[in-house]
């Protein structure tokens, strides 16, 4: 089986569609061997996101803004301290999505987050410096888990296609170490589909989404999460 790399920088357009359980076998049935699954199968992947005590970065996501930008702690995996965690600020400036990296043990990255102090150097380093400078009082604020199964493309390794589905999330206990579990975003039987194109969508690609009625849709884990919790706190009387 073909290994999947890490990447550390990305420039990619990523296109998203809610779709049924159903569609995604229907999808992976059409598309056949033209796509590799990645020598990980089926993963857990924990992620913690980062923002202000007035949440100022989700809510400038969820304004559709020309440019916005999000800072992320990513595991594959329930982490141990040893484990390997990569800290992201994924950002998208007119519909072009932007990814920097920087791979550490969790444990390191948790403290780094905290108080900016971790013994690597770099451009990315730097870059994450000046996130954490800008945005003050960064803490994490929401963790999302998903089961991630992903596929790329035999001949242009860079077209990528994910399924996600058992997508959860949660604002207490914020140590991904803890497991992976929380409340749901999305229906037991429902996926969303991420495809993930250095450019046009391939012609093929796109004839077997229409055939299945399969239509972008504009969704945010993050962003889901953030509104749940919004509704939770209407709820209970909440400002």
């Amino acid at each position: 089986m073909a290994k999947a790399k890490f990447t550390y920088t990305f420039r990619r357009y990523e296109k998203k569609y809610y779709i049924t359980d159903e569609q995604a076998k229907a999808l992976l049935k059409k598309i056949g061997d033209r796509i590799i699954p990645d020598e990980f199968g089926e993963t857990v992947i924990c992620n913690l996101y980062y923002d202000t005590p007035d949440f100022l970065l989700i809510r400038r996501s969820l304004d559709k803004p020309l440019y916005k930008e999000k800072l992320r702690l990513r595991c594959y995996s329930v982490p141990k301290n040893d484990s390997t965690a990569f800290i992201e600020i994924k950002k998208k400036f007119a519909k072009v999505v932007y990814k920097r990296r920087l791979d550490t043990t969790y444990e390191r990255a948790i403290n780094y987050l905290k108080t900016g102090d971790i013994n690597l150097s770099g451009q990315i380093k730097n870059e994450l410096d000046w996130f954490l400078k800008s945005y003050k009082s960064l803490a994490p604020s929401t963790a999302v888990f998903y089961t991630r199964r992903a596929f790329f493309d035999k001949t242009n390794p860079e077209l990528r296609i994910t399924i996600d589905k058992d997508i959860m999330w949660r604002r207490d206990d914020l140590d991904l170490s803890l497991g992976a579990y929380g409340e749901r975003l999305i229906d037991e039987n429902h996926r969303l589909l991420e495809i993930k194109i250095p450019g046009v969508m391939p012609m093929w690609l796109a004839h077997i989404l229409s055939e299945l009625n399969i239509f972008p849709n504009s969704f945010s884990k993050y962003g889901k999460a953030y509104l749940n919790f919004l509704k939770e706190l209407s709820c209970f009387g909440g400002k």
